[in-house]
C-alpha cells in the first residue's frame, strides 16, 4: 500500500503520541503531548484523512487532547486493538487496506497485521520496528506522529 491511499490513520497513544510516561497526581493521570504531532494531525484532518486514537487506556487527558485537535474517532480502553481497527474501518466504510496503524509496543502488532500499512516511532520495541513498513526518525511523543502525517500528505500531493 502507498501512503497516498491512507484514509484512516489510527494511532496508539502511550509511547506513540506521548513518550510513554504517566504522571499520577490527586486529579488522576496526566500525559504530555507534542504540539508538532498535534499540528500534523490537524493537517491530516483538514485534508480529509480520518484520524483515530486507539489505546489500551482511557484517560481524561487523552480525551481532552482528542477534543482539542478535533479527533472524534476514539477507541479508548481497547483490550483488542485489531478488533477496534476493524470496527473503525467498518464504521467509515473503508477497506482495511486503506488503514495505517501506528504504535510502539507488542500489543500493537495485531492491529498492524490487519492494517494495510504500519508505522512506529524510532524508540518502538524491536519486534515492532522489525514489523513496520515505516519507522519514524523521532521517538514517541517527540514528533514521530507528525513525521508520518507529513509523509502521508507529501505522497498525497498536499
Amino acid at each position: 500500500m502507498k501512503l497516498a491511499n491512507v484514509r484512516l490513520f489510527a494511532v496508539d497513544v502511550d509511547g506513540t503520541l506521548t513518550d510513554g510516561r504517566l504522571s499520577y497526581g490527586p486529579s488522576g493521570v496526566s500525559q504530555a503531548f507534542n504540539s508538532k504531532d498535534g499540528a500534523g494531525i490537524i493537517r491530516l484532518l483538514e485534508n480529509g484523512v480520518n484520524v483515530a486514537f486507539v489505546s489500551f487506556r482511557d484517560f481524561t487527558s487523552t480525551r481532552r487532547r482528542a477534543s482539542d485537535l478535533g479527533v472524534t474517532l476514539l477507541c479508548l480502553g481497547s483490550r483488542d486493538k485489531a478488533v477496534s481497527v476493524k470496527e473503525l474501518a467498518k464504521h467509515l466504510d473503508i477497506p482495511l487496506a486503506s488503514v495505517l496503524f501506528m504504535g510502539d509496543d507488542r500489543n500493537d502488532i495485531p492491529a498492524m497485521e490487519i492494517a494495510g500499512m504500519s508505522a512506529c516511532p524510532r524508540d518502538a520495541a524491536v519486534e515492532v520496528r522489525d514489523f513496520c513498513s515505516v519507522v519514524a526518525d523521532s521517538d514517541g511523543g517527540f514528533g514521530a506522529v507528525r513525521e508520518i502525517a507529513e509523509l502521508i500528505l507529501e505522497e498525497s500531493g498536499e
